[in-house]
């Protein structure tokens, strides 16, 4: 089959592999469909690379058709239409049995120290060969696969399941939004505009986005959100403050993570690390690593005082410096963590199976594009060309 391996720095190939087989009465095999490339992804890409093999297949957003299952498997069969959920979990274990399916204790990585195994995600996730393929073994598939309809619809209306509409969805539910309140959004990014959306839809009077691509300013503004753009906004916390009565917004949503622009000794740190060998980076980025916290640090800024702050963008430091004081003196209360996927996909599919499309889902792909031009693709997403916002790949 062919699959988007990784072979180093910006440097993503089609390969042909071999096909993948049913090795554990709990897998299934899957014939991809489409394919998201997450901005995820790109740390792989550009940061993570240390943690990365010579030949690791990407990609943890794939949708498709069940051909095979093992024998354990029984809520779906062949021919059902099927989405992946970025994180592997066994549904039964006490962190399932809590919904933390992210943190599952039946594949949690414990050699690393990390929660669930992600596919297509790196050694401290399990190296488990990732969805941007032909092909996908898919472990615990006697629970994690999401059946969705085979109604003609495209995939565009179903592949967000896998990653970013439950992320989006967790972010604002930690954010904690009161009703009729406001929240702020920063970066426009695909998590970031349905983060948004999704804050309107359920109640928010104004979700304020930020960022500085015209494209995603564009997208977000034609969903209803008031648009910020930083390159108009010299002190982006003293603009968000008069639009809400001097105090901020009620709450914050980091859509970034550790690739925010503006950071320069996080980009300075990621940069040096990535001119070491490989063991030596990967204990400087998991010991000693700085994320770019620009982004963070203007939330906490941002934010009222009892305000909340939701991160949804990815960090992977270990020695990030935080203003607590700022945190204590303003009774911020934070929350983070990876989706737990299937916690809410009850409350999101009832949004995906009418004709009204609330949140958007339709037309939030810029770009579709065929498995073969994958390294492209990464290429135009990564220097935000082409008005690249969120890539299928589709096999």
């Amino acid at each position: 089959m062919k699959a988007v391996a990784w072979h180093g720095k910006r440097d993503v190939r089609v390969d042909t592999v071999p096909d993948p087989t049913i090795e554990q009465p709990s897998d299934a095999i899957v014939r991809i469909t489409s394919t998201g490339i997450c901005g995820s992804d790109l740390h792989l890409y550009e940061v993570l690379g240390p943690f990365m093999g010579d030949g690791d297949i990407l990609g943890h957003e794939p949708m498709g058709i069940v051909e095979a299952v093992g024998a354990e498997v029984t809520h779906i069969k062949p021919g059902d239409r099927v989405v992946i959920p970025f994180n592997i979990s066994c549904g039964h274990c006490y962190m399932c049995e809590e919904k933390l399916y992210s943190q599952c204790e039946t594949t949690q990585v414990r050699e690393q120290g990390k929660g669930a195994a992600l596919f297509g995600y790196t050694k401290l996730y399990g190296q488990v060969p990732g969805g941007q393929a032909e092909l996908l073994r898919v472990p615990q598939a006697h629970f994690g696969p999401i059946k969705v309809p085979d109604n003609g619809a495209p995939d565009d209306r179903y592949v967000y399941l896998s990653d970013v509409l439950p992320t989006s969805w967790q972010a604002v539910e930690y954010a904690a939004i009161p009703q009729g309140g406001t929240v702020a959004v920063f970066g426009l990014g695909p998590i970031g505009q349905m983060c948004a959306r999704i804050a309107l839809h359920r109640g928010a009077r104004e979700a304020f986005g930020i960022d500085l691509v015209d494209e995603r300013l564009a997208m977000a503004a034609r969903h209803g959100v008031h648009t910020v753009d930083l390159r108009q906004h010299g002190d982006i916390a003293e603009a968000l403050r008069s639009f809400t009565d001097g105090r901020g917004p009620d709450s914050v949503i980091d859509a970034v993570g550790m690739e925010a622009h503006g950071a320069p000794i996080g980009k300075l740190a990621h940069q040096l690390a990535g001119l070491l060998p490989d063991p030596v980076a990967a204990k400087v980025i998991e010991k000693g690593g700085i994320d770019r916290l620009s982004v963070l640090h203007a939330s906490i800024d941002v934010v009222r005082r009892g305000g909340t702050i939701s991160l949804s963008g990815v960090y992977g430091g270990m020695v990030d410096p935080m203003p607590m004081m700022d945190l204590f003196d303003k009774q911020i209360q934070l929350r983070m963590g990876q989706a737990n996927v299937k916690r809410w996909i009850g409350e999101i599919m009832p949004l995906l199976e009418g004709d009204e499309d609330p949140l958007g889902v339709d037309t939030l792909a810029s770009h579709k594009l065929p498995l073969s031009e994958a390294p492209h693709a990464y290429e135009i997403f990564q220097k935000k060309q082409d008005g690249a916002i969120k890539i299928l790949l589709q096999p």
